[in-house]
């Protein structure tokens, strides 16, 4: 991904409120199923991670992207976005994290 994409990405990502939340049991089977839901429907997704567990959110963004074959677009904090393409969604005049 380029400088600029990532950019309009981060952009983009200001407005989101969060979607999915990385509890204290961190990086399961249950949130990967639920983070790739959510990325097929969205493509632009922003994730927090919870206060007291072990994972910063820097290893869990680059775990989660690594593992679902996203990108991780910027890190804040304890919140983290993370971009999948789907080339089986419908274009039209709004991106899918708008609708």
């Amino acid at each position: 991904m380029t400088g600029k994409a990532r950019a309009e990405l981060r952009a983009e990502a200001h407005h989101l409120s969060v979607q999915v939340h990385v509890g204290h049991a961190g990086v399961t089977d249950a949130l990967l199923t639920s983070l790739s839901d959510v990325l097929r429907t969205h493509e632009l997704v922003k994730v927090q991670v919870a206060k007291g567990g072990e994972l910063s959110a820097k290893d869990a963004a680059n775990d989660l992207a690594q593992r679902l074959g996203a990108e991780v677009v910027q890190v804040i904090g304890r919140t983290f976005t993370i971009y999948r393409h789907n080339p089986d969604l419908k274009r039209g005049e709004l991106p899918p994290w708008r609708r």
